[in-house]
């Protein structure tokens, strides 16, 4: 469990990374909501949801499932404050698995070009598995299932009763991933997107 603590460390970061990157980018387009909730900062306690952040995690370290993932507490977005609100939703909703992409390539160029520093130990380990948690998150947040990211960055391309549908579908949708989850449907859909984007970015830290 002990050994465990650094890699809950780096999910912990990467998921609030995630939140605070919707609502920055809600912020830059008009929508004030997140800021006025105290959600537009990088203190892990604003976004801590006991399920996803706390429970979620350490049940998978627990039963030494292999695969680690959660989440942080939705920040709050107002698409009406947006001059396109589907098109606002949609850059939003990208900006949470994009933050992860984006981080997950910073790690992969300093273990490239300054890896050296931190030698082969717990932090060499950590950064590894910054990439690898990153990697997971931006995939399974673009899965297009209400209320995951991909289902908003989609919403502009689909015809209007499809966006009614996934509206009505957000309360139940969590359902619905937790179930593809835990029959491992979800796994054997994510997986090989996850497989080819960690090799692209561990190729470009050169491990």
């Amino acid at each position: 469990m002990i050994e465990a603590l650094p890699i809950l460390f780096v999910l912990f970061f990467s998921v609030v990374l995630h939140e605070y990157a919707h609502g920055w980018v809600a912020y830059r387009l008009g929508d004030p909501t997140a800021n006025d909730a105290g959600r537009l900062t990088m203190n892990p306690i604003a976004h801590v949801d006991i399920v996803g952040t706390i429970i979620i995690p350490l049940a998978l370290v627990i039963s030494k499932s292999g695969f680690l993932f959660g989440w942080a507490k939705p920040v709050p977005i107002n698409p009406s404050y947006f001059r396109k609100p589907m098109i606002g939703m949609a850059i939003t909703g990208g900006a949470g698995p994009a933050s992860n992409l984006l981080l997950a390539l910073a790690v992969a160029l300093f273990l490239r070009f300054a890896g050296g520093l931190v030698g082969d130990g717990m932090v060499a380990q950590m950064l590894v598995y910054g990439i690898v948690i990153n990697v997971v998150l931006a995939v399974f947040n673009l899965v297009p299932i209400p209320p995951l990211d991909g289902s908003r960055v989609i919403l502009p391309f689909l015809p209007q009763s499809l966006a009614r549908f996934y509206f009505e579908l957000e309360p139940y949708g969590m359902f619905v991933v937790i179930g593809l989850l835990v029959t491992g449907i979800l796994g054997r859909i994510i997986f090989p997107f996850v497989g080819i984007l960690r090799a692209v970015y561990f190729s470009v830290a050169g491990i």
